[in-house]
């Protein structure tokens, strides 16, 4: 991929949607952290914590760009993202056992530790976005991490407001849920021979496909709660 090519910034504007989708959970582990600080305090848990979250997730996504060039691997990234992309846009109470700190020290490593637990689908679904371009993974985060500090207990609102963002978030990792597994050098050529060419439509069908299922999902816990 060229730097700075239509492929560059399509690559470029799919990061950034992710980063802004699934840091929903995130922002909300960085508001809960830092609740019980008072004002200065809490402004500085919160970039503190960010800045180090983000130096953890740049380390873990480098290493998972190299690990999906290994056969197999890719494919295997491409099935994790799968529910991934449901859990999206029907998302279970996964933060509750995040606590409040008392002092600005506990909140960052808060901030820390929650991060890392939860970046699995930010770092999978980036790294297979990027396509082996780490640059790319270190513009869309300087662009989209900003708006994750300055905003963190209004993300979540935008995103009950526009759903939509959600579903192009969705969307987007079950398009590159299927392109990992398409590209998979043990098993994407067999996929593609196998089925004729048709396996070129998986990543459309998978794109439909985990937001159509989501929001049944979501309907269905909406009915249940009513």
């Amino acid at each position: 991929m060229e730097t700075f090519s239509p492929e560059f910034f399509v690559a470029l504007g799919s990061i950034i949607v992710l980063d802004l989708a699934l840091a929903g959970d995130n922002a909300v582990v960085i508001a809960m952290a830092a609740n019980r600080l008072q004002a200065a305090a809490r402004r500085k848990a919160i970039l503190i914590g960010t800045v180090g979250a983000v130096v953890i997730r740049l380390a873990l996504t480098c290493v998972a760009v190299w690990l999906l060039t290994i056969p197999y691997l890719q494919f295997i990234g491409g099935l994790i993202l799968l529910p991934i992309a449901v859990h999206l846009l029907a998302p279970s109470d996964d933060t509750a056992d995040v606590k409040a700190a008392d002092n600005l020290w506990g909140a960052i490593k808060t901030i820390l530790i929650a991060d890392a637990t939860m970046s699995l689908d930010n770092v999978l679904s980036i790294a297979g976005a990027a396509n082996g371009h780490f640059g790319l993974v270190v513009i869309g985060l300087m662009i989209s991490i900003p708006i994750v500090v300055a905003g963190s207990t209004l993300i979540g609102k935008l995103m009950d407001r526009f759903p939509v963002i959600m579903y192009v978030g969705a969307a987007i990792i079950g398009w590159t849920s299927g392109k990992m597994m398409l590209e998979d050098g043990a098993l994407g050529a067999h996929i593609l021979q196998l089925t004729g060419g048709f396996a070129h439509a998986l990543p459309a069908v998978l794109a439909v496909g985990v937001c159509v299922l989501g929001w049944l999902l979501a309907r269905r816990a909406q009915q249940r709660t009513a």
